[in-house]
C-alpha cells in the first residue's frame, strides 16, 4: 500500500520533506500541495507526478485522495490545518510549534479527546537522532544511577534579521524543552531564563545568547546556552550528569582526524545537515504507523506541553524571575504514550 500525503507549505523545511517523501523514503508518495504563495506551490507540484495543486490547505484537506498531511506552512496557521484534520479524521505530522498558543493548543487537544483517538504527531525529530537514542537509552537503563543534571546547548552559526529574542525560545530551545520532557519522562515545573553579557554578533536590543534553566518535577536540572550568532557552525550538545557516571552526544558523526599536534573533526553547517538521518527515521517511523491503522512519535500533549513551557520561559525573559509552568491535567489518551 502507498500513502498519499499531502504537503501544506512548501517553503525550505516544506520542500526538504517533499524531497525525502518522493526520494528517500517507501510507501509514500506526495499527492497534492498547497501554500500561500501559489506560484511556488505550483513549480513544485509540477516536479511531482499526478500531484494535484490546492489552492487552499481546506481544499488538500478534503480531497479524497490525500490520505494523511504533512503541515509546514507558518506556525500561526497550524491550528487551522490541525483541526481540519482531526474533523476529518485523517492523520496529520504537524511541524512545531503544534500551534502558537496555549489556547490554540488547547483546542486541538480537546478536539482529538473529542475524536476519542491520537491522529496528530508533532515534529520533534531529535527523539529520532541515533545519538539523543543511546543516551536516553542508557540513562533509562539506569546504569550510571539516577539523573541529577542535564547540560545542553543550541549553537546557531547566524540568524535572519527578522529572529527575535522570543524565537530563541520558540524557534530553537523548544527543541531542548521536548529533549528534556522526553529523557527523563516527566514534565517541567518552573523555567528561568538568564542573559548574559549580549554578544557584539548580536543586533542592539537582541539578548544573545539566553541560558535557561529548567527545573524538572523530580527535582532534575536542565541547562540550555542557546546562542544563534556563535559563527563558527550548527553545535548541537547534550551531557546528563548521573550519580554513578555521565553521558554526551558525541562531538561529531565523522571521523577524527590527528594531524601535526592537532585533532579535528567537521561540525555541521546547519540543522538540515545534522538532523537529516532523524528527520528520514521520523518520517519513515510515522508513515509505517498510519499505512498500519495508527500513528506515533510525539503527540498533541507533547506539543502543547512545549507551547506552554515556551510561553512560560517568555514571561521569565521579561520578568528576570524564575517562573512557574502550569498545565492542564493530563488526558488518558497521551498517558500510554
Amino acid at each position: 500500500m502507498t500513502l498519499n500525503v499531502g504537503v501544506i507549505g512548501v517553503g525550505m523545511i516544506g520542500q526538504d520533506h517533499i524531497r525525502r517523501l518522493t526520494r528517500v523514503l517507501s510507501g509514500v508518495r506526495v499527492s497534492a500541495v498547497t501554500d500561500v504563495d501559489l506560484d511556488r506551490a505550483r513549480t513544485i507540484a509540477d516536479d511531482l507526478p499526478g500531484a494535484t495543486l490546492h489552492s487552499t490547505g481546506a481544499e488538500l484537506i478534503a480531497d479524497p485522495g490525500v490520505d494523511a498531511v504533512v503541515v509546514t506552512s507558518w506556525g500561526p496557521t497550524h491550528e487551522e490545518y490541525v483541526l481540519a484534520c482531526i474533523a476529518a479524521g485523517k492523520q496529520v505530522f504537524c511541524e512545531k510549534p503544534l500551534a502558537t498558543t496555549r489556547e490554540a493548543c488547547d483546542r486541538i487537544v480537546d478536539a482529538e479527546l473529542a475524536a476519542g483517538r491520537r491522529l496528530v504527531s508533532v515534529g520533534f525529530m531529535r527523539r529520532y537522532d541515533a545519538q539523543y537514542k543511546a543516551m536516553k537509552a542508557v540513562v533509562t537503563g539506569g546504569e550510571i544511577g539516577a539523573p541529577l543534571l542535564m547540560h545542553a546547548a543550541h549553537r546557531n552559526p547566524s540568524v535572519p534579521d527578522f529572529f527575535t529574542s522570543d524565537m530563541i525560545i520558540n524557534d530553537s530551545t523548544v527543541h531542548d524543552i521536548d529533549v528534556a520532557r522526553w529523557m527523563f519522562d516527566e514534565e517541567i515545573v518552573t523555567v528561568t531564563v538568564l542573559k548574559p553579557r549580549r554578544s557584539s554578533k548580536a543586533r542592539e536590543g537582541f539578548n544573545d545568547p539566553l541560558l535557561v534553566l529548567l527545573e524538572m518535577a523530580s527535582g532534575v536540572i536542565v541547562d540550555v546556552e542557546a546562542s544563534v550568532n556563535a559563527g563558527f557552525a550548527y553545535d548541537i550538545r547534550g551531557e546528563v550528569v548521573c550519580e554513578d557516571g555521565t553521558v554526551e552526544l558525541s562531538e561529531s558523526a565523522g571521523a577524527l582526524v590527528k594531524r601535526a599536534g592537532s585533532v579535528s573533526a567537521r561540525v555541521p553547517e546547519d540543522w538540515r545537515e545534522r538532523f537529516v538521518l532523524a528527520f528520514d527515521t521520523e518520517f519513515q517511523t510515522w508513515i509505517d504507523a498510519v499505512t498500519a491503522g495508527g500513528t506515533t512519535g510525539p503527540s498533541a500533549w507533547d506539543g502543547y506541553a512545549a507551547t506552554v513551557v515556551c510561553d512560560t520561559g517568555l514571561a521569565s525573559l521579561r520578568s528576570d524571575a524564575r517562573e512557574p509552568v502550569v498545565l492542564r491535567e493530563k488526558p488518558d489518551l497521551y498517558k500510554e504514550g
